[in-house]
Parts: structure tokens; sequence; C-alpha cells
């Protein structure tokens, strides 16, 4: 599905645009606000294609994309615009927990530019190791320059926070950056300089004492001068004749604001953030190693619920006060713990559609994107899950241990070993941190490897009429057969390896789902099966089930056999287009269908005349509840004889 429709299927299904108060995005997750999240389609927004999972935490709707997450932001984020009331409505407000809010607030501030932060970080490390293996020195122009590029982004962060931070409250951005430059305006930085002169005269505003401060790299003074400044221009611009608003609002908010920061908000902002620094140094101290195994095995359940950004200004704030931060490099484990779990599914597992994904999701987690190791691998596989979070634990009990540090900013991952090289240059620290990776690797991938291959599940057989199951020795029953008797004498279910037979839906050319031309069914992130390429305008029911969804648009149909497969029947690509134009549906939402019964009539030649491939994937959504999918190795197939069989 292209990023446009599945934008507008995004924004439907979680209310429509009335129904999002503000969204921002982060590097897998669009981060919708909403007015009501009961008007959310979750359940529907889970199995759309290109929606990888769905999580409400910390306040926010959030839905996990991936990588492409800014491709399917950009359209929303254009419907949406100037959609955004001012403020929250009071009752959205009041459903709130202060945690939530905080939650909400932090992500949207930092959100917008995390990855010029980070990239930044990066770069700092590289010019780091440059300078540690020789290859340059803090004298030349081209370190200087780079250096400059690499440090910008952090030295001036008031400035950007000042943008971020007034949007979300609601102010003007361009306010906001104003006041941030006054903090970090070179006179202001040489007052702060010749304050620490010996002998220096104090500085006043208006006969008032001023407290001068360094506040480049800042972080706490400038989001709460910019929540300041946005009451001020809210309350006053209404107010305001509209001849004048357009300048003297602004013109109020930087006369009052930037003055408060100054003699009161930055001192007092300042005094908090040194006292947070102090306060996680006071618990790294108390125990490194503790600290470690606890940030390391809880870190990827923080990042599931979207917690994790509460962590985030923690890691700013010890970078901006004490120089460095000892927080980012516990984390470093906790990413390669689920890409070892990842790569001890790929080396087990015979499937090679899950090979795929898991190969995927390996190289994303080794940069420090776990979303789609944890929601397409480890987590429904949950001992794997868990084995990783274990060895993260372990990585990062050594990580405390030798008390490494990184030295700018950026998020953990592969990269962040170019950041922990201290300025004196290499030691221990940098060592440890490699040795954390290893460790927790050779953990993670060994339990997964042993011990969280998906097994057989043993199941009752519930009584299904007609449907077809075999046993472990492949002989076909038909449930309605079975008395309780002959079942009792006969065979012992609850020991059996259940096999679940889903017959072919069309008639056609069938190939491998990886050969699909949409990346989105190719990736397997909506399951396992086959497509057909069809040779008639036909869709029959593979089962005897239920009709569990049917599209408005008439182009996929939803099906549940009585032993639990869900099966999705897409007929082509991108045919959601066509509005169900071509198409002719035969059967409802909620219907009890029988294998082989007409379900869906379309107008094939009408179809690839108007552009539209109608390669037909039919996928087992959760197929992450069998051992195994086989495919049909037939290179043709016919309507109602045997296509995929599943092995529980």
């Amino acid at each position: 599905m292209k990023y446009n429709e599945l934008a507008v299927e995004v924004l439907e299904k979680v209310g429509g645009p009335k129904n999002v108060i503000s969204l921002v995005h982060c590097a897998t997750r669009l981060r919708f606000k909403l007015r009501d999240s009961s008007k959310a389609q979750t359940e529907a927004l889970k199995k759309t294609p290109g929606i990888i999972m769905v999580v409400e935490s910390g306040g926010q709707f959030q839905v996990v994309i991936g990588n492409d997450v800014s491709q399917v932001y950009t359209p929303i984020a254009a419907r949406l615009e100037g959609s955004f009331p001012e403020t929250l409505p009071g009752d959205a407000q009041s459903k709130e927990g202060l945690f939530a809010r905080l939650i909400d607030i932090i992500s949207a501030v930092f959100t917008p530019f995390i990855g010029i932060l980070i990239a930044g970080g990066v770069l700092k490390g590289l010019l780091s190791i440059a300078l540690a293996i020789g290859w340059t020195t803090q004298k030349t122009d081209t370190y200087q320059i780079l250096f400059a590029a690499s440090d910008a982004m952090f030295y001036f962060l008031p400035i950007f926070l000042g943008y971020s931070a007034c949007k979300k409250f609601g102010g003007s951005p361009f306010v906001g950056m104003a006041i941030g430059g006054a903090l970090t305006h070179p006179m202001m930085l040489a007052a702060f300089t010749a304050s620490q002169l010996p002998g220096a005269q104090p500085h006043h505003f208006l006969g008032i004492p001023v407290v001068m401060i360094n506040y480049g790299s800042t972080v706490v003074p400038i989001i709460l001068a910019s929540w300041l400044s946005s009451k001020i221009e809210r309350a006053i611009h209404p107010r305001l004749h509209s001849a004048v608003r357009n300048f003297l609002t602004p013109l109020i908010c930087l006369a009052v604001v930037v003055p408060l920061t100054f003699l009161l908000i930055g001192p007092a902002a300042t005094w908090l953030s040194n006292m947070l620094a102090q306060g996680y140094e006071l618990i790294y101290g108390f125990n490194s190693v503790i600290a470690g195994v606890l940030m390391g095995g809880l870190w990827q359940v923080c990042v599931m619920f979207g917690i994790h950004w509460g962590i985030v200004p923690i890691m700013m704030n010890n970078l901006s006060v004490v120089g460095h931060d000892t927080l980012i490099p516990l984390l470093v484990p906790a990413i390669f713990g689920q890409v070892g779990a990842t790569l001890g599914i790929f080396l087990r597992s015979k499937d090679a559609q899950l090979k795929g994904n898991a190969a995927s999701a390996m190289a994303a987690g080794i940069c420090g994107i776990t979303e789609p190791a944890v929601y397409g691998i480890t987590l429904p596989n949950r001992r794997a899950f868990v084995f990783g979070s274990l060895g993260g634990a372990a990585g990062a009990g050594v990580v405390g241990y030798f008390h490494s540090a990184v030295y700018s900013f950026g998020f953990p991952g592969i990269f962040s070993l170019t950041q922990v090289i201290p300025p004196s240059g290499f030691d221990m620290t940098v060592v440890a941190v490699i040795v954390s990776i290893i460790i927790s690797l050779i953990i993670s991938t060994g339990l997964t490897y042993c011990f969280a291959t998906p097994r057989a599940v043993e199941r009752e057989l519930p009584a299904a009429a007609g449907h077809a199951v075999e046993n472990d020795n492949s002989a076909a029953l038909n449930i309605n057969e079975l008395n309780p008797v002959s079942t009792a004498s006969n065979l012992s279910l609850q020991n059996a390896k259940a096999r679940e037979v889903i017959y072919s839906p069309l008639s056609g050319a069938l190939k491998p789902l990886e050969q699909i031309s949409d990346p989105i069914f190719a990736g397997g992130l909506l399951g396992k099966g086959a497509f057909i390429s069809p040779t008639s305008g036909r869709v029959v029911s593979p089962i005897d089930g239920k009709v569990a969804s049917l599209f408005k648009t008439f182009h996929a149909i939803g099906l549940e056999s009585p032993l639990g497969a869900e099966i999705l029947i897409h007929v082509g690509i991108d045919t959601v287009k066509l509005d169900g134009q071509y198409f002719t549906p035969h059967v409802r939402e909620g219907d009890d269908v029988v294998r082989g019964q007409l379900m869906l009539e379309f107008d094939a030649e009408a179809i690839r005349a108007a552009g539209y491939s109608l390669d037909t994937p039919v996928l087992i959504t959760n197929s992450d509840e069998f051992t195994d999918v086989d495919v049909n190795d037939s290179a043709e197939i016919v309507e109602n004889t045997s296509l995929l069989t599943l092995i529980r």
C-alpha cells in the first residue's frame, strides 16, 4: 500500500481529523493525541497493511509504522494542517494523569529534531576516533569545520527547543526561537565569561541583580520560558486589535519573558537541572551494576509503551551539566539483546519468509531501531523477547561496573561506539561497551536458539462441519465423523500436532509471497502465505468458517476458521483505489461460509485495463501462532484445492 493511501486509512481509523488534537512522529511511530481514544479502531489498525503495531501509552495513541514513518506522517500532517485546537479540551486534560501529560510534552518537544541531534552526536564521535588514532588534530581547519557541524545543534539547542516547545504549548514557534536566541546570544555569553573573572562587577536588569549563566546546550530553562510565553500569547492575542496584534503580541512576550528568564526562570531551571543530574549520579553511584541490570533489562519494555521519552531529557541534561552521560551506554546492550534474540530465530527457523523478516529486523536493530525486531519477531515468540531482555541486562551490568559514558548525544546502537571514547583516548570503558555487546548477543542468541523456537501447540480440535484436519500421520479426517467413542479410542487429539488445510480461493498461477510487487506483503508483515495471479474473476471460500471482515471497497476479505486460523484474501495490488468499482460481493461481514462457496466476483479485464495488478495474496495473518505454514509447490492451482497447510 502506498504511503498516501496508508495515511488516509490511518487518519480515518483514528477517528478522523476532528478526533486528532496533535500529531508528531519519532523514528518509527506516529504519536497521536486524540480527543476520544475510544473512537480509534485499534484492532482494524493492527490488521492494516503497513502497520506493525498499535500501542496506547503515556497519553498517546501510537501507530508503529517502521523506518518509513515520515513518509506516512507527511500526508497526514498535510490533511491536519490548521485543524488542531489551540488547547486541549478540558475533559481531555482531566482524563490524563500528570505522568502521561509529561511524556506527551517531552515526546512532542524532542521528536521533531531528534534525528539531526543524533547525527551530530555520531559525527562528533567519528571525530573523536580520528583524534584518537592520529588522523587529525584539534587545531586543523578540517577538524574545526566538522566539529562546528557536529556541535551546532547541541550548542544552540535552546533555539530549536524554543521552536518545538512553543509549537507544542500553542504559542508562536518563532517567538520561542527568539527567546532561545537571546539565551545563547554572543553578548550574553560574553557577559557570562566576564562574570567568571576575579573582581567582576555584578550584572543588573532595572536595578535587579542578574545571575549570569551559560545557557548553551541547556534544556529546562527554554522549555519553561516557552510555556510561559505561550500562556501570555494566548491570553493577550485575542484581546488586541487586529491591526496591531501580529507585532504587539510577540513584542509583549519577548519584553516580559526574556528578562524573567534571566532573572528567575533560568536560575531556577538551572538549579533544577543540577539537582536532576546530581540525583541521577547519586542513584548510579549507589550501585552502578544494579542500575545497569535494571536499565538493560527493562529498556525495551519502556520503548514498547513509549515511556522512554521520559528518560531522554535526563540523558541530555547529564551531557549539558556534567559533560558526559552514563545512561546511554547502559542501553546499548539492551538493543543488541533484541538483535541477538532475532538472530537466534533466524538461525533456527527453516522458514524462508521468517528468515527474511528477521534479517531486515536485525539490520534496523543494529542501528538502534528495535521496533521491527520486537513487534515482528521476538515479542510474538514471547520467550525470545524475554531472552533478549536477559542478554541486555547482563551486558548492561558490565557497562555499569566499568562506568562507561558517552560524550555526545545519540540513541543507543552500533554508532554509540563512536561516542564512548573519552577525550583522553581509548580506555577500559570503551572495551567494556564492546564486551557488553558481545555478552548480550551470546546470551540472547544462545537462549533463543535453544529454547525459544516455536514448537507445536497442543490444541483440542473443536467440532466444525466439514473442516479438514490432519493428524501426524497425515490421515485426512472429517470432524463430523468423530464421535466421542471413536475419538477416545482411535485418536488422542490433545497429543496430536493438528494440521489445518486452507484451500485455494482462486484459480491461477501460484507464486511465492516474497515475489509479489508490494513490499508490505512480500516482507511478511501481514503474515505468511502465497499469492495467485487469477485466471478467473471469482473468489470462493477456502474454509468452512466465518467472514470476519469485508472491506468497504470489497477488494479484501478476512475469514476465521473454527480452528483459529485468520485468513486474508486481498484481490490485487492498490485496488483499494477503485473504491469498490468492478467488485461484486456475495457475502457480508459475519456470514457463515462453507468451503467452495462463492464470496466475491470481480471484472478482471476492467481492473487490469485500469492499470492495476490482480496478484492476490492469500495470507495467514496470525501465522506466528503456527509452527509452520507449508505452501503448495505447484506452479498452477485450481480453486478449492489444497493451498496452505498450517502446522500447529
